[in-house]
C-alpha cells in the first residue's frame, strides 16, 4: 500500500502527533495500522441497509422501504393519493371580496360585493342567516365554526371608504364592538377566532400596510408588522402561530411569513406569485391550502398545499376566481364567491394516506 494523501498541511507522525517541519501532507503508510485489505475479513450482506420483515409496517412514511419476508418483495411508500376539488352547495348570493369563518361543514360566508348577508353552510348548502350591520366586502373575517366569527375592516359597500369597524357573530347576530386602531381595506382574510384575532396588511390609502393588530375579544392591539407590506393577502392560523401569503405588494407577490407570536419571519415562496387568493387552515399554520386569485393578467384556480416548510402544487379548483374566500382545513376545505361575480362552492378532500407499492422490473 503507497502514501496516503490528505487535505492537512502538516505530517503525521508514527507517534500519532503532527510534524509541523513537513509540509508535504503526505503520511508514509507505516504510520497506518492494519493498512492491508487482508485485514477485512467480512463485508455487510447486501441489501442490510433495508429492514426485513414478516408483514408490512402498519404505519409506514413516505420513502420508506422494506423487504417482506412472507411475500419475497421489495415494498416501498411511494406518493399520496391526490386531493381534489368537487361542486359543493351553491351560495344563495353571488358576490366577491366576501368575509369567511368556520369549517368544512360549518362554515359562515359574509358581506362582500354589493351586500350585507350573511349565510351559513351546513356541509351540503347554504341557509341565509342575519345580516352584518354594515355592509362591507374585502374584509377580514375569523372563526371556528358558523356559530361564532368576527368580521373587521373592509371596504364600505355604498360610500366607498375603507373601514374600521368590528362586529362579533354569536350564532344568530352580530353586534358591534371595539374598532381597529387603523381602517383600512383589503386586509388578509382572516386568522383566529372571534376572541383571539389578527388583521394582517392592507391597503391604507394610498400605501399598502404592513400593520398587524391583534383581538383579544375586548381590544386590538398594534403588534409585530409583516416584512413586507401588501394588500389582498391570504393569511391562516391562530395568534400565536400564523402564516401570510401572497398579496399585493405592488403585484402579485409569491411571499410567505411565519408568525411566531411576537415576529414574522420570511420563509419559502409560493410556486405561484399572486393576489385576491385564499387559503384554509383553521388553527394552523404547519398544513395549508392556498388557492385562486390572480397572478395577472388571468385569473388562476391553482391549488398549492404547505407542509410547514415548503408549497406543493395540487389539482386546480374548477373555477378559476379571484377575491374568493375559503373555510376548512389542508384536508377538508371550502372554496366559495369570487370575481368575476359567482355564487359557486367547490370542496376539497386532501390527500389520502401514504400508497405502499411493490417493486418490479417493469
Amino acid at each position: 500500500m503507497g502514501s496516503i494523501k490528505q487535505n492537512y498541511a502538516n505530517n503525521v507522525l508514527s507517534s500519532g502527533k503532527f510534524d509541523a517541519t513537513d509540509l508535504t501532507g503526505t503520511i508514509p503508510n507505516t504510520n497506518i495500522n492494519d493498512n492491508s485489505i487482508d485485514n477485512v475479513t467480512s463485508f455487510p450482506a447486501a441489501g442490510s441497509g433495508i429492514p426485513s420483515v414478516a408483514s408490512d409496517p402498519p404505519s409506514p412514511s413516505q420513502g420508506d422501504v422494506w423487504y417482506n419476508t412472507t411475500s419475497n418483495a421489495f415494498k416501498y411508500v411511494g406518493a399520496t393519493t391526490a386531493g381534489s376539488w368537487a361542486t359543493g352547495g351553491n351560495l344563495n348570493t353571488a358576490r366577491f371580496g366576501l368575509g369567511n369563518a368556520g369549517s368544512y361543514t360549518s362554515a359562515l360566508a359574509f358581506g362582500g360585493r354589493p351586500t350585507a348577508a350573511t349565510e351559513s353552510y351546513d356541509g351540503t348548502s347554504w341557509t341565509e342567516v342575519n345580516d352584518l350591520n354594515t355592509a362591507r366586502a374585502h374584509m377580514g373575517g375569523a372563526g371556528a365554526s358558523n356559530t361564532s366569527a368576527l368580521a373587521y375592516g373592509g371596504l364600505d359597500v355604498i360610500p366607498d371608504t375603507k373601514l374600521n369597524s368590528t362586529e362579533s357573530w354569536n350564532g344568530t347576530s352580530w353586534t358591534e364592538v371595539n374598532n381597529l386602531n387603523t381602517a383600512r381595506k383589503f386586509v388578509a382574510l382572516g386568522t383566529g377566532t372571534n376572541t383571539a384575532a389578527l388583521c394582517i396588511g392592507g391597503l391604507i390609502d394610498p400605501p399598502f400596510s404592513a400593520l398587524v393588530e391583534q383581538w383579544n375579544g375586548t381590544n386590538w392591539t398594534e403588534t409585530g408588522d409583516l416584512n413586507t407590506a401588501r394588500s389582498q393577502l391570504a393569511s391562516v392560523g391562530i395568534t400565536t402561530a400564523a402564516l401570510a401569503f401572497g398579496g399585493n405588494s405592488p403585484g402579485g407577490t409569491a411571499v410567505t411569513e411565519s408568525w411566531n407570536g411576537s415576529a414574522w419571519t420570511e420563509t419559502t415562496d409560493l410556486n405561484t406569485a399572486r393576489q385576491q387568493l385564499a387559503g384554509a387552515a383553521f388553527g394552523t399554520s404547519t398544513s395549508t391550502l392556498a388557492f385562486g386569485g390572480n397572478p395577472s393578467p388571468a385569473l388562476t384556480g391553482k391549488t398549492e398545499l404547505w407542509n410547514g416548510t415548503s408549497w406543493s402544487e395540487q389539482n386546480d379548483l374548477a373555477t378559476a376566481r379571484e377575491y374568493l374566500a375559503g373555510a376548512g382545513t389542508a384536508a377538508n376545505a371550502l372554496a366559495f364567491g369570487g370575481s368575476p361575480t359567482t355564487a359557486a362552492t367547490e370542496e376539497w378532500t386532501g390527500a389520502g394516506s401514504p400508497l405502499t407499492k411493490t417493486v418490479t422490473t417493469a
